[in-house]
């Protein structure tokens, strides 16, 4: 199993009031960079900081990377329009750093980072890929992409109140801007992610389809982004079977319907309860509602919860908290 991790930005990220995934939005830019080598390395090496957001609730790269201590697996990390560069090793597939979404053209390289991301999940040698994202401000891109598809679902949010409404407003102003009503893209998923996306997106769309064309195993780890890769692979006609991946966080919240559309979109939902009210006192966020999921956290999850090794997990969580975060966080500092 190798766990795959599209790192990339978009300025979508920057409207306020969207995203809570960093300090504050000059963090922010760095939060892809700095999953990125904290599941490669277990703590940053090039980006400022690790992660947290405003209130200082951990990233989720910290649950992943101590899963991947515990359990033990591959890590493959794709440049998918990082905006700040990344210590950590990474495959390149072409993609930029996506614009506003409400711009006309924001994601240009998505069609040729989605095509090339197919040859990187065909290529990869691993009979069972766990896809994985970070990139701040991407539920509102997914939610964009799900309605240039047609797709009728709902997104969650790393902030405990869900702005749904202010997402649908900028996905309205993203629609009028690129010319298009909802479902102009149906089955045309590389023109839905360059008009209403992020490269990330279009990044693990391609990895899937590839992947599954290969007759590979595929699991989306993550919450309602991962749906809507879910939704792009199945508007390019990929049939395959689909796993999807996600924390109690996420499946919970009755707004988002994630298990109604996972098995719309023809995927076999998983849900995992992180515990987290019994782990570190760090991790207390998560159950007040912010985060939830992300950096292929709930598959990561999972496969821990498989494996009977759920709460080494939380307890190494706890552990890397303390030697990344904690001293930072301290006295409510973020």
């Amino acid at each position: 199993m190798r766990l795959v991790l599209a790192a990339g930005s978009t300025e979508t990220a920057r409207i306020e009031g969207l995203s809570a995934a960093g300090a504050d939005p000059e963090a922010m830019a760095y939060t892809p960079s700095a999953d990125a080598e904290v599941l490669a390395y277990g703590d940053v090496v090039r980006a400022p900081s690790v992660p947290v957001s405003p209130t200082g609730t951990p990233t989720p790269a910290i649950v992943t990377r101590a899963a991947q201590e515990v359990v033990g697996f591959d890590v493959t990390v794709v440049d998918a329009g990082l905006a700040e560069p990344t210590g950590a090793p990474t495959v390149s597939v072409g993609a930029r750093p996506g614009e506003d979404v409400r711009e006309a053209d924001p994601v240009p390289t998505a069609p040729g980072a989605f095509l090339a991301a197919r040859g990187v999940g065909r290529s990869l040698p691993d009979d069972h890929l766990v896809l994985a994202e970070t990139i701040p401000g991407g539920t509102t891109t997914a939610l964009g992409v799900l309605r240039a598809l047609g797709e009728d679902a709902a997104v969650s949010s790393s902030l405990p109140t869900n702005p749904i409404e202010r997402k649908r407003e900028v996905v309205s102003e993203g629609l009028a801007a690129s010319g298009l009503e909802a479902g102009d893209c149906e089955n045309d998923p590389r023109e839905a992610t360059r008009r209403m996306g992020d490269p990330v997106l279009a990044t693990l769309a391609g990895v899937a389809t590839g992947a599954l064309a290969a007759g590979k195993r595929v699991t989306l780890a993550g919450g309602t982004q991962q749906l809507a890769v879910a939704a792009l692979a199945r508007h390019d006609g990929a049939t395959g079977p689909l796993d999807v991946a996600t924390t109690s966080y996420v499946a919970d919240d009755d707004a988002v319907a994630f298990r109604e559309t996972a098995r719309r979109l023809d995927c076999e939902p998983t849900v995992t309860d992180p515990q987290f009210d019994r782990a570190h006192v760090g991790f207390g966020g998560y159950v007040d509602g912010e985060a939830k999921e992300g950096v292929g956290m709930g598959g990561a999850l999972a496969l821990a919860n498989a494996t009977g090794d759920l709460g080494a997990v939380r307890d190494r969580a706890g552990e890397l908290y303390d030697r990344l975060v904690g001293d930072a966080t301290a006295g409510g500092e973020s």
